[in-house]
């Protein structure tokens, strides 16, 4: 089979290195890829969300499957226009990526089929949204941007006057472009976050083993929110009994939410989750695989990605199998000085070989240069991924697989996965 993967961040890259696993892959290509991917992947000079350039390519190379990695190309309808090409690929339709590209859909849709969420009011106007804010609002509360804004359209509002800057950058100021012309304004909700993949062809739907991000730039849950300084998988606060609530009242009735809506979907749902005192809440959905889950995820996926990516765009995900190992996995990220607001790139990367030795390395923003020599060209640069029997020794084998990579202002978390073994009683 060929295989073309859409995409360049270290998600990309853990994808591809997964399917290269199959002996059917013969080749596979990446759009525009990464300079990791570029060791056994043929880069393609093409934009992610070129959906045009994206089908014309698939055609002329006569590509077997697409995997539309994602959000914004999902959301522009790349896999619709493969299809009218006849081409499959994994992902869904665009009708069914509105669950990630609006998040006023994806709240009215929960509201609508009694799915767990947290409470809220949706605003096209600032001045009745800064009514709101002002009047009647809870504190703190959560100011969210309708549309896709690379992960960092949410801000948490301690205050009132917080929720009425977060208002003016939205909707006024448009820090976040079209994306923030509509609000949602929901309430604070507290407890763990957990994060859970599942596979879904529209009928069926396989949870991954979860998975705990760690958004602020800073240890200690410090400094701004990133699009991901590291994560962990399993997640201890996801027990087999919070599991098997979710299962039952979101993962199932969320699928069948979609099919009712006239929108099944099919491919890879992201369930971000809060573990409140009343159960489970959905806080929100993505349409794709998330970033860095993926790098914690799939290294502990035993069954063969592609085979199951097929089953999912297919329909026969109910007699395919998945499996997980039962170990743990640690992935550490490796990010430019300044990030997530304003960093240089392309610095030399050293210690690479070394470093691939012992630990999954997943390139996100790296490219080669003219002289042949892998150097940074982005804010997150590498995740560093370790698997073992335990949390505590993936942990260890992450950072010290980690620390062998030195770049000019090299900037990464201490304490991915500190809150974990804290509630594992290990730490």
């Amino acid at each position: 089979m060929k295989i073309l993967i859409v995409g360049g961040g270290g998600r990309e890259h853990a994808i591809a290195e997964k399917i290269a696993e199959n002996p059917a892959v013969e080749k596979i290509w990446a759009a525009p890829g990464n300079g990791g991917m570029a060791s056994f992947c043929e880069l393609v000079p093409l934009k992610a969300t070129d959906v045009d350039g994206v089908v014309c390519f698939a055609k002329e190379h006569a590509v077997d499957y697409v995997v539309v990695a994602q959000d914004d190309p999902l959301c522009l309808g790349m896999v619709d226009a493969l299809a009218q090409v006849g081409i499959p690929a994994f992902g869904p339709d665009k009708k069914a990526a509105e669950i990630e590209g609006s998040k006023i859909f994806a709240k009215n849709l929960m509201k609508k089929y009694g799915i767990p969420t947290a409470r809220f009011e949706t605003f096209d106007s600032f001045e009745a949204a800064l009514q709101y804010v002002r009047t009647d609002a809870p504190c703190p509360l959560v100011v969210k941007a309708d549309g896709l804004a690379l992960g960092k359209g949410v801000l948490i509002c301690q205050t009132r006057d917080e929720a009425e800057d977060a208002l003016r950058q939205m909707m006024l100021d448009r820090k976040f472009g079209a994306s923030g012309s509509r609000v949602v304004i929901e309430e604070f909700l507290t407890g763990p976050e957990v994060s859970v993949l599942a596979f879904t062809d529209g009928k069926t739907i396989v949870p991954m083993v979860s998975s705990m991000d760690h958004k602020r730039a800073l240890d200690g849950d410090q400094g701004l929110n990133t699009g991901g300084m590291g994560t962990i998988a399993p997640n201890p606060f996801y027990t087999k009994e919070v599991a098997e609530r979710t299962y039952r009242e979101i993962m199932l009735p969320t699928v069948a939410a979609m099919n009712a809506e006239g929108r099944p979907f099919k491919g890879c749902l992201y369930f971000g989750l809060m573990i409140t005192e009343d159960g489970p809440k959905v806080i929100e959905y993505n349409c794709r695989f998330g970033d860095p889950e993926t790098q914690v995820v799939l290294p502990l996926l035993k069954s063969d990605l592609l085979t199951v990516m097929l089953a999912t765009t297919h329909g026969t995900l109910e007699e395919t199998e998945v499996s997980f190992s039962d170990g743990a996995a640690c992935c550490v990220v490796l990010a430019s000085g300044g990030y997530p607001v304003k960093y240089a790139s392309g610095y030399e990367i050293s210690g690479l070989d070394e470093a691939s030795a012992r630990a999954h390395l997943y390139h996100a923003g790296t490219k080669v240069n003219e002289a042949g020599k892998i150097v940074t060209s982005g804010g997150r640069v590498l995740g560093v991924t370790c698997t073992a029997p335990t949390l505590a020794e993936a942990i260890r084998k992450a950072y010290a697989a980690a620390d062998l990579v030195s770049f000019t202002d090299r900037q990464m978390r201490r304490d991915i996965g500190q809150r974990a073994l804290k509630a594992e009683g290990k730490a």
